[in-house]
C-alpha cells in the first residue's frame, strides 16, 4: 500500500488508495487568499456575534431556503443547484464560520454553535423560518437546528447528511487523532485531488474547479485557521449524535443519498451499503422521505444537479 489518504467529508474517514493522474497546471498554480476565489454570485457579508459571515442571496419568494455546505467546503458546493431554486424561492447559501469568505478563528465549532449562528443570521435577514437544506455536515446542522431550535426550521432537505452512521467512542475517538489541522494543512496537491475525486461516482469536469480552489488557498494567511476549523468539526459530528433523536424531528423532510455514496457508510470502520445507513436514518423520523439518486456519490446536488433539483422542488411544491 503506497499511501493511506483520509477522506474528510460527513465527519466519516475513508482509507483511499485509488488512483488519480496529476494535472501539472495543480503544480503551477498562484496563491489566492480565500476572498479571492470566485464564486459566481454576488458575496454578501454580515457580521454575526462579532464574527464576518459570507452568503450569496439570490432570488425572491414566499419561502426562504437556506443551504449548508458540508466539511471542508463552502457555498460554492451549492452553484448548480442556487439558480433553479431562486426560480420561485429566496436562496441563501452560506460560508460557515472557519470556511470561505467568512472569518476563521478559534471558535467553539460545535454543531449547536453553527445552528445559533444561522439562525442569527436569518434574524439579521429578516427571515423568520427557513427551509434548512443541508449537505453532509450541513445535514447535520439542520437536524441539530431543527431539535433545537424547531419554530426556526420549516422544513428539512438533507443531502448525503452526517448523523445516520453511529460511531462507537473508540472509533470516535480514533477519528479525532486521525485527522489533525497538521494533517489536513500537509494534504498534497495529489492528495487534494483524490480527496475531492472521491466525492463523486462519475466526477464532473465542472468539480475540477473545487480542486483548484482548494489547491490555491494553501498560501493564505488563514489557510492554517482553515485546517483547525475542519479538523475541530470531525469532532464536533462526534459530539452532537442526533441518531437517537431522530423521532422528535416533526418537520417534513426530504433526504437524498446517492447509491454509490463511497463516503457513508465509513468503508473503513463499518463497510456495508448506504442504502442502509439512509432507510435506517430517514425510517427513524415520523415525516420523512427517501430518495436514493441512481449513479452518483456523496456530493449529489454537484454530481447529480437535475435530480436534485427536480426532487426538491417537487417536495417543496407539496
Amino acid at each position: 500500500m503506497r499511501y493511506l489518504k483520509f477522506i474528510l467529508l460527513a465527519g466519516v474517514v475513508l482509507m483511499a488508495t485509488t488512483g488519480c493522474s496529476s494535472n501539472r497546471a495543480w503544480y503551477h498554480l498562484p496563491t489566492a487568499e480565500f476572498d479571492q476565489i470566485e464564486y459566481g454570485y454576488r458575496v454578501h457579508k454580515t457580521e454575526v456575534r462579532n464574527i464576518t459571515v459570507g452568503y450569496l442571496d439570490e432570488g425572491r419568494g414566499d419561502e426562504t431556503i437556506l443551504l449548508i455546505h458540508g466539511l471542508g467546503s463552502n457555498a460554492k458546493g451549492w452553484s448548480r443547484n442556487i439558480d433553479e431554486l431562486a426560480r420561485n424561492h429566496r436562496v441563501i447559501a452560506v460560508d460557515l464560520p472557519g470556511y470561505g469568505v467568512s472569518d476563521k478563528g478559534f471558535y467553539e465549532y460545535s454543531l449547536p454553535f453553527y445552528a445559533q449562528v444561522l439562525s442569527e443570521l436569518l434574524t439579521k435577514l429578516e427571515v423568520d423560518k427557513a427551509i434548512w437544506m443541508g449537505h453532509s455536515m450541513g445535514g447535520q446542522i439542520a437536524l441539530v437546528a431543527a431539535l433545537e431550535q424547531p419554530d426556526r426550521v420549516d422544513r428539512l432537505v438533507l443531502v448525503s447528511p452526517a448523523g445516520f452512521e453511529a460511531f462507537t467512542d473508540g472509533e470516535g475517538d480514533w477519528l479525532r487523532k486521525a485527522v489533525s489541522p497538521e494533517f489536513v494543512q500537509d494534504t498534497t496537491i495529489r492528495g487534494i485531488a483524490v480527496n475531492l475525486k472521491s466525492n463523486f461516482h462519475d466526477a464532473p469536469a465542472e468539480a475540477d474547479v473545487m480542486i483548484t480552489d482548494r489547491i490555491q488557498v494553501r498560501g493564505a494567511k488563514d489557510f492554517k485557521k482553515y485546517c483547525y476549523a475542519v479538523a475541530e468539526n470531525v469532532g464536533a459530528m462526534l459530539d452532537a449524535p442526533v441518531l437517537d433523536r431522530l423521532a422528535d424531528i416533526s418537520q417534513p423532510t426530504l433526504v437524498l443519498f446517492g447509491a454509490n455514496d463511497n463516503l457513508i457508510p465509513n468503508r473503513y470502520l463499518h463497510g456495508g451499503h448506504t442504502v442502509n445507513i439512509a432507510e435506517q436514518g430517514t425510517g427513524l423520523m415520523p415525516n420523512a422521505k427517501l430518495v436514493m439518486v441512481p449513479e452518483c456519490g456523496h456530493f449529489v446536488q454537484f454530481e447529480k444537479p437535475t435530480e436534485t433539483n427536480d426532487a426538491v422542488l417537487e417536495f417543496l411544491a407539496r
